[in-house]
C-alpha cells in the first residue's frame, strides 16, 4: 500500500536512536508484510501518537482491527506480555503479535472517544476505578519491569536531582517523597499494572463501553498506578477553582474503589510524583511542576483541607 507515515512520527524516530532509524525505513515494506501475512485490508487513514503509527484495518472475515507499529523496545515487548496476561479483561484485546518487529493487530476502538469526553468528573474517576480494579486482580509474570527496581533507582537518583532544585523548599518535598518510597521497597507488590491510565488512555468499545489502551506493565502496588487518573484533564480540575479538593475527591473514589489502604496509596503516590520530577529535571527543569505540588497536598494528610 501507499503508506503515509505522519511527519511528526519520521521527526520523532530520525532524532532517536539507531532502532527506531532502522524502523522507520523498513516500515512500509513491513506493513505491506503484515497486511499479506494476516490477510489484513487497510481500512482508512493511519493515525499515530508520538511513537507508534496505528493503521485501521479490516479481517478476513470482516472483523475490524487497527495494526500498531512501533520500534521494538522492551517496553513494547512488556506492553504485549501484559496484554496477553489480561486477555482483553479491562483492556484491548491482542488478536495478532509479530515477536520480531513487536508489531500488534488489535481490536478496534472508537479512536474519538476517549473518557476525556465524559463531563461528569466523578463518572470519568468510576470508570478508571473500575478498570483499574480488574487489572490490578492479575498477578503480574515475570517477564514485566518490577516496582521494587523502579522505585530503588528513583531513591538512589533523588539527593542529586534535589540538588538541582532552586528552592528549598521544592528540594526538601522532593527528598519527603524519596524517604516516603524508601520505606515501601521491602514490599513493593506483585500486581500487574498499566502504569499510564490517563482518561486519554480509555477508550469506547462495543466489546465493552471502555477499554484500557497503551499499558506500560510493571509489577507493583496498585497505589502505583492511581496518579494518571488524580492529573488527567488537569484543565478542568483548575477551571472548579479548587483543584486540590477536586483531586482529593478522585482520590477518595479511586482508593475505595480499589479497596485500597488510603495511606499506602498515598505514599505510592508520592513515589509517582518522585519519579515524573526526576524526568522533569532530567530535561532541565528547576523547580516542581504545580501539578505535582498539587496532588501531593491532595493525598497527604497535609492536605486535608481544600
Amino acid at each position: 500500500m501507499d503508506l503515509h507515515v505522519p511527519d511528526h512520527l519520521i521527526t520523532t524516530h530520525l532524532q532517536a536512536d539507531d532502532t527506531a532509524r532502522s524502523w522507520l525505513s523498513t516500515l512500509p515494506t513491513l506493513v505491506d508484510d503484515l497486511l499479506t501475512r494476516w490477510t489484513l485490508t487497510p481500512d482508512g487513514p493511519p493515525r499515530s501518537g508520538q511513537a507508534a503509527l496505528a493503521l485501521p484495518v479490516r479481517r478476513a472475515d470482516d472483523t475490524p482491527a487497527v495494526l500498531r507499529l512501533q520500534p521494538p523496545t522492551p517496553g513494547t515487548r512488556a506492553a504485549v506480555t501484559g496484554l496477553r496476561r489480561w486477555a482483553g479483561r479491562g483492556a484491548v484485546r491482542l488478536l495478532e503479535h509479530d515477536p520480531t518487529t513487536t508489531t500488534t493487530l488489535l481490536e478496534r476502538l472508537d479512536a474519538t472517544r476517549t473518557l476525556e469526553t465524559v463531563e461528569d468528573d466523578d463518572e470519568a474517576t468510576r470508570v478508571i476505578a473500575d478498570l483499574l480494579t480488574t487489572l490490578t486482580q492479575v498477578q503480574a509474570p515475570p517477564d514485566v519491569p518490577r516496582l521494587r527496581d523502579v522505585a530503588g533507582a528513583m531513591v538512589d537518583r533523588a539527593p542529586d536531582a534535589a540538588r538541582s532544585l532552586r528552592s528549598p523548599t521544592d528540594r526538601a518535598l522532593l527528598l519527603s517523597w524519596s524517604a516516603t518510597v524508601a520505606e515501601l521497597l521491602t514490599d513493593p507488590g506483585d500486581r500487574l499494572l498499566h502504569w499510564d491510565l490517563h482518561y486519554g488512555n480509555v477508550l469506547a468499545g462495543d466489546r465493552a463501553p471502555w477499554l484500557a489502551i497503551d499499558p506500560e506493565p510493571l509489577a507493583g502496588d496498585p497505589g502505583f498506578d492511581l496518579w494518571p487518573a488524580l492529573d488527567s484533564n488537569w484543565n478542568a480540575v483548575l477551571a472548579t477553582g479548587t483543584p486540590t479538593r477536586a483531586v482529593r475527591r478522585r482520590f477518595d473514589l479511586l482508593t475505595e474503589a480499589l479497596g485500597l489502604d488510603r495511606e499506602r496509596a498515598a505514599a505510592w503516590t508520592l513515589g509517582r510524583l518522585l519519579q515524573n520530577s526526576l524526568w522533569d529535571v532530567e530535561d532541565g527543569r528547576t523547580s516542581l511542576a504545580p501539578s505535582q505540588v498539587t496532588v501531593a497536598h491532595a493525598v497527604t494528610p497535609a492536605g486535608s483541607n481544600p
